[in-house]
């Protein structure tokens, strides 16, 4: 079961005053859509610093020089999938530790789902991903104590 599945999203609660994003807390964004990016970008920049990854292939390579805590991961990407991405992502890491991986997709269908459950993803989310949601998401990601 994802966290997700336990996490209860209250509407139209006004968000707190934050303090500065840390940023040594990053989060390495990864879809080709460059309209998702400006949409997720500008949300997710008032919690830590946004790499943008618009391919698998650069996806790897700035996972690697970035470090970031929090991954938001598409599955259907140029190059390499985001499957093949995460596949990578997991040889460096332990489940449950960062990096944390929300997988994002249009696909629908349990056998994607189940793959990525299967792989040790963190999160898997249907498109279209409603912003709050994706937020609090990573927010409670970045916020997690490192194991």
């Amino acid at each position: 079961m994802f966290l997700s599945d336990r996490l209860k999203i209250r509407k139209n609660v006004q968000p707190k005053e934050e303090p500065a994003p840390d940023i040594s807390n990053k989060i390495l964004l990864v879809d080709d859509d460059p309209g998702i990016h400006a949409l997720y970008t500008g949300q997710l920049s008032e919690l830590a610093e946004v790499i943008p990854a618009f391919d698998g292939m650069t996806a790897v390579r700035l996972y690697e020089e970035h470090n970031p805590k929090v991954i938001v991961l598409d599955i259907m990407l140029p190059q390499k999938s985001g499957f093949l991405v995460f596949e990578r992502i997991r040889q460096r890491r332990k489940q449950g530790e960062p990096p944390y991986v929300l997988m994002i997709t249009r696909l629908e269908g349990r056998r994607h789902r189940q793959y990525a459950e299967a792989l040790g993803v963190d999160e898997y989310l249907q498109k279209p991903v409603r912003l709050e949601r994706l937020t609090a998401l990573v927010k409670l990601y970045l916020e997690k104590e490192d194991v």
